[in-house]
C-alpha cells in the first residue's frame, strides 16, 4: 500500500446483471430472493435492488440487440449472496421452483457455496462463511 493513499480509497457502489425479461427478473429479484427495488421498475427500463452494502442493477438485452450485448445474458456473473445457512437457503428456493444445478458443497477454504440460476439462466451463488450457521 502507498502511505498516502487512504485505507479505503475506493467502495464498490453497484453490480450490473443483463436479462431478456425485465419484468420477470422484477418478480424474481423482489419476490423470489427478497430484495428491495429502490428505484427504477418495469416501466422504467431498469431496476435497482438494494444488496446489502452494494445494489444490484438489472437491465434488459433486447432479443436483436448485437452479439456483444447478447452473451452478457445467461452466463456465470460471479455475484455471490452471502446467508448464514446456504443449505437452509438452498431448501426455500428449491421450494420456490429456482433451479440450482447442484446441492450445497463445502469449499477448500472453509465457507459452503451454492449455485443457482436466475429466470434469464444467469449463475450466481449462496455463499456461507466459515464458521457460520
Amino acid at each position: 500500500m502507498v502511505d498516502d493513499m487512504p485505507a479505503d480509497p475506493m467502495e464498490l457502489s453497484a453490480v450490473r446483471l443483463f436479462v431478456r425479461d425485465l419484468a420477470g427478473a422484477l418478480t424474481f429479484y423482489q419476490h423470489v430472493l427478497g430484495l428491495r427495488l429502490v428505484h427504477g421498475g418495469v416501466a422504467a427500463g431498469y431496476c435497482v435492488f438494494a444488496a446489502g452494502g452494494c445494489q444490484l442493477v438489472v437491465e434488459p438485452v433486447a432479443r436483436n440487440a448485437p452479439e456483444d450485448e447478447q452473451v452478457l445474458v445467461g452466463r456465470f456473473t460471479g455475484l455471490s449472496f452471502a446467508v448464514a445457512d446456504v443449505a437452509a437457503e438452498h431448501a426455500r428456493l428449491v421450494a420456490l421452483g429456482v433451479p440450482f444445478p447442484g446441492p450445497p458443497e463445502a469449499q477448500p477454504w472453509g465457507g459452503i457455496l451454492a449455485t443457482f440460476r436466475d429466470p434469464a439462466g444467469n449463475e450466481l451463488q449462496l455463499v456461507q462463511a466459515p464458521g457460520a450457521a
